[in-house]
Parts: structure tokens; sequence; C-alpha cells
């Protein structure tokens, strides 16, 4: 993605990314610089086959903002109906990461 476009939160992902909330102020400060890309971004593309409130706060906060949201999910996962259910986010189920990859590149 970032051979193209620029990824706000490249470090998501990466195991040598430190999450201790004393790192970036606390909590607050996490709410902050989350919501701060989600007001700076052009589009969200999320990765949803592990369950997270705070990706899910996440999509409704970029719903809100009226930001394209493309929610990826494995296709042996069972998405939350909450997510499915709502017409906004585009919503794509895929098998390999080829297939994953095809589709974020159709989007950018």
């Amino acid at each position: 993605m970032k051979e193209t476009d620029t990824v706000l939160t490249e470090h998501i992902g990466d195991v040598g990314y430190s999450t201790d909330v004393r790192s970036i102020d606390g909590e607050q400060g996490i709410y902050l610089q989350d919501t701060g890309w989600l007001q700076e971004c052009d589009l969200v593309i999320a990765e949803c086959s592990t369950p997270s409130l705070g990706v899910g706060y996440e999509l409704a906060y970029a719903e809100n903002l009226r930001k394209p949201v493309y929610v990826f999910c494995r296709k042996e996962v069972h998405l939350s109906a909450m997510i499915l259910g709502d017409p906004y986010f585009q919503v794509f189920f895929y098998e390999t990461e080829e297939e994953l990859m095809e589709k974020v590149k159709e989007i950018l």
C-alpha cells in the first residue's frame, strides 16, 4: 500500500512496535492519535478477522465522518452482524493474502 499511497497506520502489525499506553500519553493519547488519523485519512481499510472493540469503534467513527470504509475478513471467520448489516461498509471476504492484496490494489 505504501508504494502508491501514504499509510497513516504503517506500524500496525509490526511486532516491534510498542503498544504500551504510557508511550503515547495513556488511553486518551491513543484515542486522540487514532481519531486524528481517521479525520486526516481519505479512506479506511480494516482487516477484521479478529474481533476488536477498538476497531469497531473506529469503523463507526469513520462512518460518522463519511470516510469510505473497506472491511476485509478471512472467509472462515464469522464477522459481526453489526458490520455485515451496515450497508455503509464495503465488506470483502478473502481466502489468500494474494486475493486480499489484489482487492486492496483495486481500491487504491
